[in-house]
């Protein structure tokens, strides 16, 4: 009532998870609180104490393949953590992020499991102890971009096998202490964009119909970046602000 318009930037916040058990069991953690804990610790901003995580002699293992996942990758290793294995389910061609950040993270000591799936989180007495991982192969899809497809016969098949990968490093079960979800994130569109005409798509994005730049079906409400686009980096919710 008292604008001309209204811009929404609300960005993207639901995480994505494997959705396996175990999953709020203690070792398991998620990329952004880990980041941002990080962050606020290096420069002394006063934050809880449980929200800086140290992975300092840790066996990490981040799940993803974006810039998201190459910041936990390199944190981990800049915290000083015994090992970090990257998992991704496609090939390094394929990978959604920056082959810049990619090729930092492996010159900083950061191994990369391509192809990988994971199956299961592996416990042992309520602690963190690997990661099952199936192979993948790469199969064309309709959309155009190639999509992963589990190679049969490539997981573990029993509870004694699992115990004897878990401490002969085999490739299908990646010894692991912690564990980090770099999945991404999707649309998180509150309730009321509905009740005030901003329409939105099956995945939560908001409908942009052709008209002026920006201009969602409401036509005196504007959106861009992520909650738009999807997921993506600060620059371009920028440029698409613009």
């Amino acid at each position: 009532e008292q604008y001309d318009a209204l811009f929404l930037g609300m960005g993207t916040y639901t995480y994505m998870r494997g959705n396996f058990p175990g999953e709020n069991l203690p070792g398991v953690y998620e990329a952004l609180p880990y980041l941002i804990g990080n962050v606020n610790h290096n420069l002394g901003f006063e934050q809880d104490s449980e929200a800086y995580i140290n992975l300092k002699g840790k066996r990490v293992v981040v799940l993803g393949g974006g810039d998201t996942a190459m910041d936990c990758v390199r944190t981990a290793i800049r915290q000083g953590a015994a090992s970090v294995t990257c998992v991704y389910r496609r090939n390094q061609e394929n990978m959604p992020g920056s082959q810049r950040e990619v090729k930092h993270a492996m010159n900083e000591g950061v191994n990369f499991e391509f192809n990988a799936q994971p199956t299961r989180l592996i416990h042992e007495d309520r602690k963190l102890a690997g990661l099952e991982i199936v192979k993948t192969r790469l199969v064309a899809s309709g959309d155009g971009r190639a999509r992963p497809q589990a190679i049969e016969g490539s997981e573990v098949l029993t509870e004694y096998a699992k115990y004897l990968l878990i401490h002969l490093g085999s490739e299908r079960v990646i010894p692991a202490s912690a564990l980090i979800f770099a999945f991404g994130y999707r649309a998180s569109p509150p309730q009321w964009l509905e009740t005030i005409g901003v329409e939105t798509d099956e995945a939560g994005l908001v409908s942009m119909p052709e008209r002026l730049p920006g201009q969602t079906s409401n036509p005196v409400i504007f959106a861009a970046g992520d909650m738009v686009r999807g997921s993506d980096l600060v620059v371009t919710a920028i440029a698409d602000a613009r």
